[in-house]
C-alpha cells in the first residue's frame, strides 16, 4: 500500500519542509497542489527549468515520488488548454504519471457541465499528454461525483489515456454511493485515490480526522485492495480552504497511522 498527502493540507510549509516531513514520516510520495502562496504548480520555484532536475534528484534520493500533479484546470473552460499543457509538461519533467483535471468546479453536485466543451478539451489534453507519459485523471467531483455520469462519459469518449481520481468522499457524501456501487462503475479506470472523512450537519459538510466521520474509508480501501489496485492513497486534507482544521503535523501523522493499521 502506497500513501502520500496532498500539499493542500500544508499551506504554510515550504517545499523543503514538505519534502523533509514526507521523508521523515516515511511516506511514499507527495501529491503536488500548490506550495505556500503559489497554487500554479508549474510556477513553483523548485520546479523551474533550472531547478527541476536537482529537485527530482533529491526526491529520488529520499525514495519519494510525485504520483499526481493536481491542477484546478476546469474542462468546461474553453481556454483551458494552454494551462493544462503547462501542467502536463511539469508532470512529465517530474516523472509524475498522473494529472488531475476537473470536470466540474465545485465538490458539491451541479448541472453546469457542457459536454460540447468538455469532451474536445479532454481529448486534446489526453492526446498531448500521451506522448509525454502522463495520463489525465477526472476526479469524482461535482457533477461527476455521480459515477453513473462519469462512467458514461468515459465509455463515450473511447480514449485510452484518460483515467479517474476516485475521491472516496464525494460520491458517498453527495450521491449516497457505497464503495462497491462506485467500484462497479469506474473501478477499471481508477488510478489515484483521495481520502478524507466528514459528517453531515444539517445541509453542511464538516470535515473530520479519519475515523471521526461517517465516510466508509475502510470499506473502500478493502474493496480497492481486493481488486488489485496498485496506485496511491492520498490524504486530501483541505486545510488551505479551512484553517480551522487540525494542523498538518497532526492530520498527516494520524493518516499515516490509520493507513498503517488497515
Amino acid at each position: 500500500m502506497k500513501i502520500c498527502f496532498s500539499t493542500l493540507g500544508c499551506p504554510e510549509w515550504s517545499f523543503s519542509e514538505i519534502v523533509t516531513f514526507a521523508s521523515d514520516l516515511k511516506f511514499d510520495g507527495i501529491e503536488l497542489r500548490g506550495v505556500l502562496d503559489e497554487m500554479f504548480v508549474p510556477a513553483i520555484g523548485e520546479l523551474s527549468k533550472g531547478n527541476i532536475d536537482s529537485t527530482k534528484k533529491r526526491l529520488d534520493n529520499l525514495s519519494l515520488s510525485i504520483p499526481c500533479v493536481t491542477s484546478s484546470c476546469n474542462l468546461n473552460d474553453e481556454n483551458v488548454l494552454e494551462t493544462a499543457k503547462a501542467y502536463v509538461d511539469t508532470a512529465s519533467a517530474l516523472g509524475a504519471p498522473y494529472l488531475r483535471l476537473l470536470g466540474d468546479k465545485a465538490p458539491a453536485p451541479s448541472d453546469g457541465v457542457s459536454m460540447k466543451v468538455l469532451k474536445p478539451n479532454l481529448a486534446s489534453i489526453a492526446d498531448y499528454a500521451k506522448d509525454k507519459g502522463v495520463m489525465p485523471l477526472i476526479e469524482t467531483n461535482g457533477f461527476f461525483a455521480n459515477t453513473k455520469m462519469l462512467s458514461a462519459l468515459l465509455r463515450d469518449l473511447k480514449e485510452d489515456n484518460v483515467g479517474v481520481l476516485w475521491d472516496i468522499h464525494h460520491p458517498y457524501r453527495f450521491f449516497g454511493e457505497n464503495p462497491l456501487y462506485t467500484m462497479e462503475r469506474i473501478g477499471p479506470y481508477i488510478k489515484h485515490v483521495h481520502i478524507k472523512d466528514s459528517v453531515k450537519e444539517d445541509k453542511n459538510v464538516s470535515y473530520r480526522m479519519l475515523g471521526e466521520g461517517s465516510v466508509p474509508v475502510k470499506e473502500a480501501v478493502k474493496i480497492l485492495e481486493m481488486s488489485g489496485y496498485q496506485g496511491f492513497y492520498s490524504l486530501e486534507w483541505v486545510k488551505r480552504w479551512d484553517l480551522s482544521l487540525e494542523d498538518p503535523g497532526i492530520a498527516f501523522v494520524q493518516f499515516k497511522e490509520y493507513m498503517d493499521n488497515l
